[in-house]
């Protein structure tokens, strides 16, 4: 097969009108996500030479992040992704250069807490934004296609976001590594609000609260959330045990570096699974993908050098992005586009909770027990993944909602044609 047949699926992708900015746009966007946590470590560390303050600061900007994220994404269903996005931009830019004033300055440290909640809160879910986009453009098929694409396009930003941020922190300042994943952030975000053509449709307020509930918080979303909190956890440990560690070895500045490779993994693996058709049903994919995740992350068990922590780190990459392609594309099956933003943000929102989570338990374990051995952190938060997808798994075999809420049967292999009531959903 020629390598023109093999890409076929992207290049029909990329004709899709708009997609190219969009894309483009999303992907600038997004950069800040690595940066800003990663950043505010430094930044923190710096100031206080404590990776136990480090890390609990930048979770606490992630977990308002992750609880900000949803509530964005529902007022984008409701009212566009353009109107939004602005009014977060301009609170994300204010409140980002106000906790890097404060870290600087040297102000009570509960304000550090306070602005990196403000400034996490600030920060909408642009991945949700434009897989929505995606979806409402693309056939079933296209959209496995389309998340696959997005899940590398998140490794291609956690490649580079580390390694600009270190870089930019170690060689230069802290405060410049943080505030150019603001400007990022701003830039692509106000970039993508312009795009109003290829913006999904408006879906008004449900009369039913509890209506609206229920088509958002389906099993598959709550499984998928919750595996995704221990995936979280996995990433926001890596973060600061990778630093910890790089530090102890004498080699800080190469943190972002050894970083890198654990997105390079996953960046490989997610454009192959794009793909490729694999076997089995939407939620056998997505147990199967967490499992395989929680084995290779063990080898962080044997982690005693940078070397040997590159060749660990890459080889755990390569099952990132299989599982979050696999559990993106469940719960995208069993919801209706009216709440699709929305749930692909809870699903995130599982993930940022997970890296407040192991921020503040790696920073500790650095502090109390040194950086080789935390690696325990990420090690088991990774096995608890594989168990809560296995725990969860009977769940992901009801059948949810009606087909005004389950536009594509996720029970059904994805070379399945969709049944005939729900083919105009997609």
């Amino acid at each position: 097969m020629s390598s023109r047949n093999i890409f076929d699926p992207y290049v029909r992708l990329f004709a899709v009108p708009g997609s190219r900015a969009f894309a483009l746009a999303g992907w600038v966007g997004r950069l800040h996500a690595p940066m800003l946590g990663l950043g505010a470590v430094l930044l923190v560390e710096e100031a206080s030479g404590s990776y136990g303050l480090a890390g609990a600061v930048s979770g606490t900007l992630a977990l308002s992040f992750a609880v900000a994220g949803p509530q964005w994404a529902r007022a984008m269903d409701r009212r566009g992704q353009g109107v939004v996005l602005q009014v977060a931009m301009a609170a994300l830019l204010l409140t980002g250069v106000a906790f890097t004033l404060a870290v600087q300055v040297g102000t009570p440290r509960w304000s550090w807490f306070l602005l990196a909640a403000l400034t996490g809160a600030s920060a909408p879910n642009v991945g949700s934004m434009v897989r929505a986009r995606w979806a409402a453009a693309l056939d079933p098929q296209g959209r496995q296609t389309a998340f696959a694409f997005e899940a590398v396009a998140d490794e291609l930003v956690f490649v580079l976001g580390p390694v600009l941020v270190t870089l930019l922190a170690t060689l230069i300042a802290p405060p410049v590594g943080f505030l150019t994943g603001i400007a990022l952030a701003v830039s692509g975000g106000l970039a993508l609000a312009v795009q109003r053509a290829t913006e999904p449709p408006l879906h008004p307020r449900e009369t039913s609260p509890s209506g609206r509930r229920r088509s958002v918080l389906t099993p598959a979303l709550l499984v998928v959330s919750l595996t995704y909190l221990a995936v979280g956890t996995l990433f926001g440990a890596i973060d600061v045990v990778v630093i910890g560690f790089a530090d102890a070895e004498g080699a800080k500045a190469l943190s972002g570096l050894v970083l890198a490779v654990f997105a390079g993994g996953s960046l490989i693996a997610g454009l192959v699974y794009g793909l490729v058709r694999p076997p089995g049903t939407l939620a056998a994919r997505f147990v199967v993908t967490a499992v395989v995740i929680a084995l290779a992350a063990q080898l962080l068990w044997t982690v005693g050098s940078l070397a040997s922590l590159v060749v660990c780190g890459f080889l755990a990459g390569l099952t990132i992005a299989p599982v979050l392609v696999s559990g993106t594309s469940l719960v995208e099956s069993r919801v209706g586009r009216g709440v699709l933003t929305e749930s692909l943000a809870w699903t995130i929102t599982g993930l940022t909770l997970g890296v407040t989570v192991g921020s503040a338990l790696a920073g500790a374990a650095v502090d109390r027990w040194g950086a080789g051995d935390a690696f325990a952190v990420p090690a088991l938060a990774a096995a608890a993944a594989g168990v809560l997808a296995l725990l969860g798994a009977p769940l992901l075999r009801e059948r949810t909602g009606t087909a005004a809420q389950a536009p594509i049967d996720a029970t059904a292999p994805v070379d399945a044609p969709p049944p005939v009531e729900q083919s105009a959903l997609g």
